[in-house]
């Protein structure tokens, strides 16, 4: 209801696959950003208007109806203030993990928050890590670190790593001549 699952999509002229990004619930987007994002007013007990604290853009928002009292309840008490991250950061009722209460409607700051651009997979197609930020590694795989670090680092850097297919293509042959598969995340956000 909230998130895209998993799904390849391979894009012409680009020798990285793609893949669709899969939202694991952790809520680290909504606790990282939500900071920002600010209640403008209250039009009815669904919607509101919210404020983007960096940009003062303003956003109209819905939130879905099983998130719809509890939300506000606390901005009508004022709690909301008090919570660690965005006041739409909700526990998941269908599972493991935090929802956004928003989600459809969410500000574009909150569409655009990337949570990763790349998935890695070592030689047996198992993930062996995530390229977060503008070119950095999450891995627990020394090896990948040691390629990484020396071999991806030092490529020049474009404005935008993940919208560069030179880059990409680039880091994608790097890992395939050490037994890694690369693969861009398409839509990428949280």
């Amino acid at each position: 209801m909230f998130f895209p699952r998993l799904l390849c999509v391979f894009i012409t002229g680009n020798r990285c696959p793609m893949v669709l990004f899969v939202c694991d619930h952790c809520g680290k987007c909504c606790t990282s950003l939500g900071r920002y994002i600010r209640i403008e007013r209250q039009l009815s007990d669904m919607d509101y208007y919210c404020r983007n604290t960096i940009t003062g853009e303003i956003s109209p928002v819905h939130v879905a109806p099983e998130f719809a009292e509890e939300i506000d309840e606390d901005f009508t008490t004022g709690s909301a203030g008090s919570r660690p991250g965005c006041i739409f950061l909700r526990r998941n009722p269908h599972g493991p993990g935090q929802v956004c209460a928003i989600y459809s409607t969410r500000p574009q700051i909150c569409r655009e928050f990337r949570c990763y651009h790349m998935i890695i997979y070592n030689s047996k197609g198992e993930p062996a890590g995530r390229m977060v930020g503008r070119a950095d590694i999450q891995t627990a795989d020394p090896v990948l670190t040691t390629i990484w670090n020396d071999e991806v680092k030092p490529l020049p850097c474009p404005a935008t790593h993940c919208g560069d297919p030179t880059w990409v293509n680039s880091v994608c042959a790097i890992l395939a001549g050490h037994g890694y598969r690369g693969e861009t995340v398409k839509g990428g956000y949280a």
